[in-house]
């Protein structure tokens, strides 16, 4: 049976990245996690941070909330461990405030480095005192209810995309990307090696070295029919 957006459950267990690999994650940062996973589970840009030059990567704990309704964030709470980080979804497009301060404290406490989540949050000034991270579609201060059933720990699509819980979701000021959990080792082996060649070829620009040579595009920029002229006067045709 497909859990997929299925309403009404709150699933204890889930795999779990070790920490040491998702602090590694994070080091990578969002664009250099989407090359290696080639160019897969970038969400959409309206998932924006409300801070700045903060970097994260945790287990995605996913919550499918009904519009203008947080009560599965209390539920999500207890099911939470350190390293993890919520991913938040409505069951149809909210902008609402599903998330202040005070669920940040209760997350703070088990150890939630963060909250990525397609909806709207509040107490933004707060919650960057605090140093809980959030990516969220919108700030507005507009309250939610505690009325309506959804799940924690079922499958759901945030900002576009697929969110499993326990993949690996990475976030920082370019963005949020999701890694599937089966695929994090091998994502992030390539992640080292971008990282590593990437190294190498900014010491050569920086030693003077230029990009059309350290990339061999004289080729083809001239099989493309570029052409160099000393002046506007040398230009015949």
């Amino acid at each position: 049976m497909s859990l997929l957006n299925k309403k009404g459950l709150a699933i204890r267990h889930i795999p779990r990245t070790d920490g040491s690999k998702l602090r590694q994650f994070a080091a990578a940062g969002v664009a250099t996690i989407h090359e290696s996973h080639e160019r897969q589970g970038l969400m959409n840009p309206d998932i924006r941070p409300i801070q700045q030059d903060v970097s994260r990567a945790g287990n995605a704990v996913t919550v499918l909330v009904t519009p203008g309704d947080n009560w599965m964030f209390h539920v999500a709470v207890e099911l939470c461990q350190p390293g993890d980080i919520l991913v938040v979804a409505p069951t149809s497009p909210c902008g609402d405030g599903f998330f202040g301060d005070l669920l940040a404290t209760s997350l703070q406490a088990r150890g939630v480095i963060g909250l990525v989540g397609d909806i709207g949050i509040r107490d933004s000034q707060t919650l960057r005192e605090m140093g809980f991270a959030v990516w969220s579609r919108q700030v507005y201060a507009q309250g939610t209810v505690k009325e309506t059933l959804g799940s924690v720990n079922v499958p759901l699509t945030c900002g576009g995309q697929l969110v499993t819980p326990g993949d690996v979701v990475v976030a920082d000021d370019d963005g949020v990307v999701v890694v599937p959990h089966a695929l994090a080792d091998t994502v992030l082996a390539r992640a080292q090696s971008r990282i590593a060649n990437e190294t190498a070829k900014r010491d050569r620009m920086r030693n003077g070295e230029l990009g059309l040579d350290i990339y061999a595009m004289r080729p083809r920029l001239a099989e493309k029919g570029l052409r160099y002229f000393d002046s506007p006067e040398d230009v015949r045709d």
